[in-house]
């Protein structure tokens, strides 16, 4: 099946292939973010120094940003991004552990 761009879509069986896609790229990506994740905690002396809040907040703010220009909604971005980051911060954490 072709997979159509939101606005060619005429179909909910189009818009499943679309969304099932777009998920699917998004998952490759974060597992280049994770990537990024694991030499964070190859490169960090110390497992103290995972949590970096200053950064987090700068990664949310980004986020919102590039959010707000493309159109989407800030806050919910926000709010994906303080998960996805927590999310990075455990599995970094996990990460440091291994070493």
């Amino acid at each position: 099946m072709t997979i159509l761009s939101g606005s060619q879509c005429a179909t909910m069986a189009e818009v499943r292939a679309g969304v099932d896609q777009v998920d699917r790229e998004l998952v490759a990506l974060l597992r280049r973010r994770f990537d990024y994740m694991d030499a964070a905690a190859r490169i960090k002396a110390e497992r103290g120094a995972v949590r970096d809040e200053p950064r987090k907040a700068q990664v949310i703010a980004n986020a919102r940003a590039t959010a707000i220009a493309a159109g989407l909604p800030g806050d919910e971005i926000a709010a994906l991004w303080d998960a996805l980051v927590e999310a990075s911060i455990a599995y970094e954490l996990k990460a440091f552990d291994r070493r």
